[in-house]
């Protein structure tokens, strides 16, 4: 007799296992006496029969299906194996760890704007997160009819949404259309709960989704590295000033003629002495007060006593009158 069991019995596992694959199903083939169960780490095994849950095991191990799990099924616990036939069943393997996958939007989505009536196409990428939680939902609507589910599978289904879902909390969230990625965490927090409720029918939750990055076309990229240019040096003619500057430091003119490098020396020269009014003015402001502090002779306070006469050019040594022509100095 044992000659025979261990010719009919087998071993139910997970056969083709990946890392990407969410879920697949042992079938067409029957259970003998003497077959084993084996259920490795973050796999759940759930006995199936005609379509319906038997039960489900999910602590890793080996156990012997006649003595450890038919008792444990439901209205296959009293079957008894005969001598050349065995139990046909179907056992699905689900694998329990939450998978990450990168999205990105199919195409670029048109968002209107104020500020440009034909709207911004925008594109953007992230990723992720999800994990089986129902299997009564996952068996009706999925496993009942496939044999093997991936992750790919999954992602495709999200990219399917995706478009829609994100023109629509762009438009709610993105209160700075030309900034997005400032409001990053509250559209991938929109996104997060809509996908979950659109895929919730499948035994599927997204547990996390975030936003990589928001991309803009190349024209619009560039209006947006010039305004932030133009904040930070202030205002557009002073934009301007710096950029001849830096045509005339790396040895190209605005428009490459004559006129052009006399209008950059021109710009260079007003800078410069901005520049020598900004370095004098306090020091005079300093040199005034320190006049005003110390009035000569019962001057006013504030006036400065020049050293020669303005009239004659004679030295004036601290007096209110020149001593040479009579001007008065003060």
């Amino acid at each position: 007799m044992g000659f025979f069991s261990g010719q009919f019995s087998n071993v139910v596992e997970w056969e083709e296992f990946r890392e990407d694959m969410i879920f697949w199903k042992w079938h067409n083939r029957e259970i003998k006496r003497g077959s084993k169960l084996i259920i490795r780490p973050g796999q759940d095994a759930i006995f199936l029969f005609n379509g319906r849950i038997e039960g489900i095991f999910k602590d890793e191990g080996d156990y012997d299906i006649e003595s450890q799990i038919i008792p444990f099924l439901s209205t296959l616990q009293g079957f008894k194996f005969g001598f050349n036939s065995g139990m046909r069943a179907e056992v699905l393997f689900v694998n329990t760890k939450e998978f990450t996958a990168k999205w990105g939007t199919k195409s670029a989505i048109n968002i209107p704007t104020p500020q440009l009536p034909g709207g911004i196409p925008i594109r953007a990428n992230g990723t992720f997160t999800f994990k089986v939680n129902d299997y009564v939902k996952l068996i009706d609507r999925i496993a009942g009819v496939k044999d093997s589910f991936l992750v790919e599978d999954v992602r495709l289904r999200i990219m399917a949404l995706l478009d829609q879902l994100m023109m629509k909390w762009i438009v709610q969230e993105g209160r700075d259309m030309f900034n997005l990625q400032s409001n990053s965490f509250a559209i991938a927090d929109g996104l997060k709960t809509d996908l979950d409720m659109q895929i919730y029918d499948m035994g599927i939750t997204v547990s996390q989704l975030t936003i990589m990055s928001f991309t803009y076309p190349e024209e619009i990229q560039q209006m947006i590295a010039k305004a932030a240019s133009h904040t930070m040096i202030g205002d557009m003619g002073r934009y301007q000033q710096v950029s001849v500057l830096d045509g005339i430091a790396g040895g190209k003119g605005q428009g490459g003629s004559a006129a052009a490098d006399m209008a950059g020396m021109a710009i260079g020269m007003q800078m410069a002495n901005e520049m020598i009014k900004g370095v004098t003015s306090p020091q005079r402001e300093q040199t005034q007060g320190r006049g005003s502090h110390a009035p000569q002779g019962g001057s006013e306070p504030g006036l400065i006593k020049p050293n020669f006469c303005p009239n004659c050019g004679q030295k004036t040594d601290g007096a209110n009158f020149c001593s040479n022509c009579g001007q008065k100095l003060v």
